[in-house]
Order: C-alpha cells, then structure tokens, then sequence
C-alpha cells in the first residue's frame, strides 16, 4: 500500500465522488460530514459519516458504492472501510407534497383478514364517487393489496422532473391516485426487508409522490400496532384513524390494542370511529334473511364501550370478494345493497371528520422517545 494512510488524503480520494444531479464532489457538497482514519497495530481503518437528503434506498446504496469504490483504488482488502449514511431531509423540502392534502386518514386493524384493505379501496372509491380528491398510500409491504383491488398491478409509476427533484405520479384508477410497493415489486415477489428498509420505502412514497390536491389521503397500514404504524405517525400528521373489524370475540380483542394505540398520549390520533365489516351474510335466494356467521354487534358494542363513532356494518356478500379480484371495487356497483353500505359508511367518515376537524386541533407528527427519554 503505498498510498498513505490519512485524513487529508482519503478526503483528496473522496473528491472524486460527484454528487448525483450536481456539479460538486461530495466533500465540497457537505455530504461528508467527519472522516476518520485509524492506523495502529490493532488494523487499519476508515470511516466515513454522510448525510444525505433522500430517503430512496437505492441513492444511499450508490454513494456507499461509490465511496467504497474510490477509496479501493488506493487502499486494499487489509484497510476497513466503514461508511455511515443518515438520512436528513430538511423539514421545508418533506413538507411540501402534503402541503395540498387537507385530510390524512389512517385505515388500521387489529389482526389481519378482517377486510381492512377490501374497506380502503371502497371508501376511496365512495369518496371519489362524492367529487372529493383521493389518494391511497398502501403501507402494507410485505402484502400489498390495493394494485390488485384497483386492477393496477401490471402499472408502473411514471416519473416527472420537478427542479432538481425528481417525483413519482401515482397510479390512478376510478378518480383514485394509489401509490404501493407493489408497483415496483414482481407478481409474486417477496418483500424480505428489515424495519428500516421498509420504512425508508414508506418515507418515499410519502415524500417522492407528486399527490397534487387531495380531500383525503387514505394509509392502508399493515395490521397490528408494530414499527411500521409508528413511523407513519412519525412521518404524517394523521388526522384521524378508521378501525375495521369483525364481529367475533378474536377479532374485537384484536382491536382494542389498536385503539389503544391511537388513544395512547405519546401518539395522541383522534379515532373517527370503527367499521364491522362481514357483520352478516344475506344469500341471494332469501334477501330478507340474515346469518351471523362471526357473532352479532361486536363492532357495535365495542364503539359504544369505548365512546368512539360506530361508522356502519358491511355486509358478507360474495360480490364483494369477486370485484375485489377483478380489480373492481364493489362500491361502483350502483344501486345494489353493497354499494349502499359503502356509501352509507362514506358519509359517517366524512361527518366524523368534519367533527374532528371543528372540535380538536390539527395533529402533528408523534415523537416517540425510547426509556432513556430520547427521541427516536
């Protein structure tokens, strides 16, 4: 190695690295924060600390792959390089793309195949059919529905140059723009990341979609009240949350924890009201007939016990499971019963909005501080 082992001249091999979409290297940029060279009998070693503005997992892999390569030139196998990427993003540049969006509303469930996703698509759908603007942020990564229910999923999202910012244009279907991880995923692909991949692909969705003006933003979160339902809280200003569940005891359970969650005074998000969704099966040759195959009223007892909105029982009907295959959410199907169920439980969303809105102050971003009292 005859390259010398120093801070001033790994900073020189640094310089060679531009900055993507700028004339400067990353040194004169201030992506590079401290360089640290170590040199004794233990080994000998690099480190780097960046800081970059972009959430998006494959720009923090190339400046790491590009550091990595620069310095390689120079310095073999036996010198130890490190490099440590932060993510920054300034809070004017975040905000902008949710400046237009009046309402964030988060659609959660205890436990999962209660339908929640299934609800998503049609109260979008309903709102859309009622002139407001919409958009569906799908959160689930590791099952994304909404590109199936829109039948989207063979769509890509387009690009558009916006200054020096390249943004997303969402995919839109029925008057509803929908933006989802598995529109950059193969049919059939899994999705084996950890927390933080997956959240830094929620912050791009959020922060990198041209959203433009909408009345409501739906988040289709995945169920449970886990990592990913924290950072969204961290991310967005939720404006309200939409429970959905089903009438059995498991399920009511299930629930509870995540009203509690939303309730809980670190994160604080007003709960519009709850959703029972599958609360009684009708078969086609006895219209006025009425099973309850998981139990009667859950939804609704819960709602009263726990003071919140009880927002409407949606029915078990075969036609929504086929439409949501097709890619047609049921709630197009005009002047069937399932469409009024839908539209019934749009205006209750809507109203208990519009309540929140008057009686509460905006919601802002949650921090949440591990024992130690610190924010993370």
């Amino acid at each position: 190695m005859s390259t010398p082992l120093n801070k001033e001249q790994v900073l020189e091999l640094l310089k060679q690295v531009k900055v993507q979409g700028k004339n400067g290297d990353i040194v004169a940029e201030n992506i590079v924060k401290e360089t640290k060279v170590k040199s004794d009998i233990f080994g000998k070693k690099i480190e780097i600390d960046a800081v970059i503005d972009s959430p998006a997992v494959h720009i923090r892999k190339k400046l790491e792959d590009d550091i990595t390569e620069a310095l390689r030139k120079e310095y073999d196998e036996k010198v130890e390089i490190k490099i440590n990427v932060k993510v920054v993003i300034p809070e004017s540049e975040k905000e902008k793309p949710l400046k237009k969006i009046k309402n964030i509303v988060a659609v959660a469930s205890g436990k999962g195949g209660v339908g929640k996703s299934t609800v998503t698509a049609n109260l979008a759908v309903s709102l859309a059919i009622m002139g407001f603007k919409v958009g569906i942020l799908d959160t689930d990564v590791y099952g994304p529905s909404i590109p199936i229910m829109f039948g989207t999923q063979s769509e890509r999202p387009r690009a558009t140059k916006e200054g020096d910012k390249t943004m997303i244009i969402p995919v839109e279907a029925y008057g509803v723009k929908n933006m989802s991880i598995g529109y950059f995923a193969q049919p059939g692909q899994a999705v084996i990341w950890r927390g933080s991949m997956a959240n830094s692909a929620i912050n791009q969705m959020v922060f990198d979609t041209n959203w433009g003006d909408l009345d409501f933003l739906l988040i289709d979160l995945p169920p449970g009240t886990g990592d990913i339902q924290l950072s969204v809280m961290q991310t967005l200003p939720v404006t309200g949350a939409v429970v959905v569940t089903t009438p059995q005891n498991v399920a009511i359970a299930d629930v509870k924890k995540s009203i509690d969650m939303f309730k809980n005074p670190t994160i604080n998000v007003p709960v519009l009201g709850i959703v029972e969704n599958m609360s009684y099966f009708t078969p086609e040759e006895c219209p006025e007939n009425k099973y309850y195959i998981f139990g009667k009223g859950g939804g609704k007892h819960l709602a009263e016990e726990l003071g919140v909105a009880f927002l409407g029982g949606l029915p078990l009907v075969q036609s929504v499971r086929e439409a949501g295959d097709v890619g047609r959410p049921s709630a197009m199907q005009e002047n069937t019963s399932i469409q009024q169920a839908f539209e019934e439980m749009t205006k209750n969303v809507v109203e208990e909005t519009v309540k929140r809105n008057d009686n509460l102050p905006p919601t802002e971003k949650i921090q949440i501080t591990n024992q130690a009292g610190c924010s993370v």
